[in-house]
């Protein structure tokens, strides 16, 4: 049973800005406010900045592979399966924790506004989430689309009737404990931007991901972050700092100051859709790790059941929101720190895995979003996480080392002998050691070559299955064309009549050697200084042929078409005269690509050159 596609733009565009604003904005900027100050805004900020430059990796592989899982997928793939696993089992953990944390928020203003208890209150609603999750996707993405809307409405009131109250006399103690204060925190606020992750878990689950998921991810985080400093300055500026260090309702407490009882309600019931919106698209995001970890083996089959009603993860919905229900015991700030820190452990990794990838030259990994100013943005990314990491202090470094010990212990005791899978780093050690990758199945090319097709929504047509069946020759030697149509024609001859031995050609008729030669006499059939498409008649019925050919060297066609690198024969019987056409015509489609001369020299194999056709943009004939 397969995840339906029902997100479209603003489904992910809400998905990915519900799960950043929440806790994020209406919690952590009195506890942020006590350890930098009025430069808090700045902390967060920095944050944004840090988030972008990894979203550019994030969004890179998102697009490469929209499959539930998200940064497990990406680091299994890349990194192999003992990384993927750790990583898979603590974004679930961290994604699961940060999800604690929202429906702590909505138990927190029920315990304000009504005086119910929080625990019981936080359990409940992660209860009622779950079951909107089981109901469906489309169902769990509409509820965030009005809530989202309503939040940003507020959000946007708030800023309007805020910033000319700013009073400027708040911000002169700007940073009273240091610059370092203020790195300190970008890192302990990252979590406002983990949400982020979320969609890459979700990505299967997406509409036209190409097009959706770089678009939606970039306008979430551009408009999160410009909210994020316009409401912090508008806190800032309008609340005594005896009042806002440390509080827990800060954005409430602002609003209260310049729009009275009522601007604080209206504000605690934004931090409350904030904290619903998170919790829903926590718990949508969360679960696909252990069905994710479940599809690959690693973690017990039953846990990847999906409903065949509602084509949902129910099993790993269920045990995600226990595992969050468990949570709400953890200290708050412990809470925040080791969330934290797993978001940017799978940011480092989406970064390595990006550069291991590219390295490894994987023929199939193809993204539709290039990640810009390769390496370096990745390469800087990875240093300033890291240097965030080392700041998050022995306790937080303890329980982070505790989690992945686990992650790796739990790999080698169950994982281990149910995982056997090729990863990118295998084909970046081959390509240093100048050796080949054994490859019994091409396992890694061809689940990328599938996951491409699934994300362009192709259904393969009678030419994909030519394509698939087709002779391929590589030929390294130099060669001229006479010996290349001997060759071609011996070939094509077997195909014709595999299940003899001995050819025989009645003197009347004109062997298949002949035919490429008069074919070619009449008209060359290089179309291009790289391509000829030598194509022939035989006789006979219900018979199509392929042969694709890579001459290394170059094959001399022609005076100026003296270098043939791709050469194309199509061998049919006269009643397949429609479907010549048709073949001929996507061929065409194919080489017009402006990568195709380089990806088809760049291919690594015999297989490597057929997916170079079979993963070609090109119009698929309805059938």
């Amino acid at each position: 049973m397969e995840l339906k596609k029902e997100l479209g733009f603003l489904d992910v565009f809400c998905l990915a800005t519900g799960a950043m604003v929440s806790s994020g904005i209406f919690i952590l900027p009195g506890i942020a406010f006590q350890k930098v100050g009025p430069a808090m805004f700045v902390s967060y900020f920095l944050a944004g900045l840090l988030a972008l430059t990894g979203l550019f990796s994030v969004v890179e592989l998102t697009s490469a592979m929209p499959k539930a899982g998200g940064d497990y997928f990406f680091a299994t793939r890349s990194l192999g399966p003992l990384t993927g696993t750790v990583s898979g089992i603590l974004s679930w953990f961290a994604l699961s924790l940060k999800t604690s944390f929202a429906v702590i928020g909505i138990g927190e203003i029920a315990f304000i506004l009504l005086g119910l208890p929080l625990v019981h209150t936080a359990i409940v609603a992660a209860t009622l989430f779950a079951i909107l999750n089981i109901f469906g996707v489309e169902k769990a993405g509409d509820f965030e689309v009005a809530i989202v809307t309503v939040l940003l409405v507020i959000m946007s009131i708030f800023i309007i009737a805020g910033l000319p109250n700013v009073d400027m006399a708040n911000f002169q103690d700007f940073a009273p404990h240091g610059f370092h204060s203020i790195l300190l925190t970008a890192g302990f606020v990252f979590v406002s931007y983990g949400g982020l992750l979320k969609i890459a878990t979700v990505a299967e689950e997406i509409q036209n991901p190409k097009k959706n998921i770089p678009l939606a991810l970039f306008t979430s985080l551009f408009v999160v972050t410009i909210v994020y400093g316009l409401m912090l300055v508008g806190t800032v500026g309008t609340v005594v700092p005896e009042r806002l260090s440390g509080s827990l309702t800060p954005i409430s407490d602002a609003a209260q100051a310049f729009m009275g009882t009522p601007g604080f309600y209206l504000l605690t019931v934004a931090a409350m859709l904030a904290f619903i919106s998170t919790a829903n698209a926590g718990i949508m995001a969360a679960s696909r790790y252990p069905l994710a970890l479940s599809k690959d083996q690693v973690l017990p089959p039953f846990i990847g059941y999906i409903s065949p009603r509602f084509h949902t993860p129910v099993v790993a919905i269920i045990l995600t929101t226990t595992l969050i229900c468990l949570s709400v015991a953890l200290p708050l700030e412990t809470l925040v720190k080791v969330a934290s820190v797993v978001v940017i452990l799978a940011y480092i990794l989406s970064n390595i895995s990006v550069v291991i990838l590219r390295e490894s030259r994987v023929q199939n990994y193809r993204p539709s979003f290039k990640a810009p100013f390769y390496p370096w943005i990745q390469l800087i990314s990875i240093i300033c996480f890291s240097l965030l990491i080392l700041d998050m202090g022995k306790d937080v470094h303890f329980i982070s080392f505790a989690m992945i010990m686990a992650g790796v212990l739990f790999y080698f005791f169950y994982g281990h002998q149910n995982s056997d899978r090729e990863y990118a780093l295998l084909y970046l050690i081959a390509r240093i050691t100048n050796s080949e990758v054994k490859q019994d199945s091409y396992m890694l090319e061809n689940e990328l070559k599938n996951i491409i097709h699934n994300r362009d929504d192709v259904s393969l047509d009678r030419f994909d299955r030519i394509v698939d069946e087709a002779i391929v020759l590589d030929i390294e030697e130099a060669i001229s064309v006479d010996d290349f149509f001997k060759v071609i024609a011996e070939k094509i001859t077997m195909k014709i009549n595999k299940d003899e031995k001995d050819i025989i050609i009645n003197e009347n008729e004109k062997t298949i050697y002949e035919k490429l030669h008069e074919r070619e006499n009449d008209s060359s059939t290089a179309i291009t200084p790289f391509t000829a498409i030598p194509h022939l008649i035989v006789d006979g019925t219900e018979h199509f042929s392929l042969v694709l050919v890579r001459a290394q060297k170059g094959l001399n066609f022609s005076e100026t078409r003296n270098n043939v690198k791709s050469i194309f024969v199509l061998c049919g019987t006269r009643d397949q005269r429609l479907f010549h056409l048709q073949a001929l015509a996507s061929i065409a489609q194919t080489i017009l690509n402006p990568q195709f001369e380089k990806l088809w020299m760049d291919a690594r194999d015999e297989q490597g050159l057929k997916d170079v056709i079979l993963l070609s943009e090109r119009k698929r004939i309805v059938e």
